[in-house]
């Protein structure tokens, strides 16, 4: 009776297999070289128009630091923070935003973009990598 249950158990997962999108895991390797590119062009992935910022603004004060500096070629609204010296440092480093501490974040779920010469890269590993080992 075991030996049916497992049989059906077996089959029923290979079906719903198929239903899983494929899992990317990414992470973030290599150092910060303090160029200030990362503090002067940043996205927020919940944020598409200039009055949600201000509403941003509004609910999180420590937020009013930053300034919306335009738009990607896809319409995303391009950030910046006010308190980046024209040498890429951060003016009030001791007093720095969470976000600003943990930037990058080690782990991610989607492939993020870094700018170009920045000491960090997105590692991506699908589920076929873990099969080479």
């Amino acid at each position: 009776m075991a030996n049916i249950f497992d049989f059906f158990f077996v089959i029923i997962n290979e079906i719903r297999s198929c239903f899983v999108p494929e899992k990317v895991e990414y992470t973030i390797e290599g150092e910060c070289k303090k160029c200030g590119k990362c503090c002067n062009y940043m996205y927020s992935y919940d944020t598409y128009t200039e009055k949600e910022f201000k509403i941003m603004q509004f609910l999180f004060p420590a937020y009013k630091r930053f300034y919306i500096k335009g738009r990607d070629e896809e319409g995303n609204l391009i950030f910046a923070c006010k308190l980046v010296t024209p040498e890429g440092l951060c003016s009030d480093y001791k007093h720095r935003l969470p976000m600003c501490r943990k930037y990058p974040a080690k782990k991610i779920s989607y492939n993020g973009k870094l700018h170009e010469g920045c000491g960090y890269k997105v590692v991506s590993k699908s589920f076929e990598d873990y099969l080479k080992y």
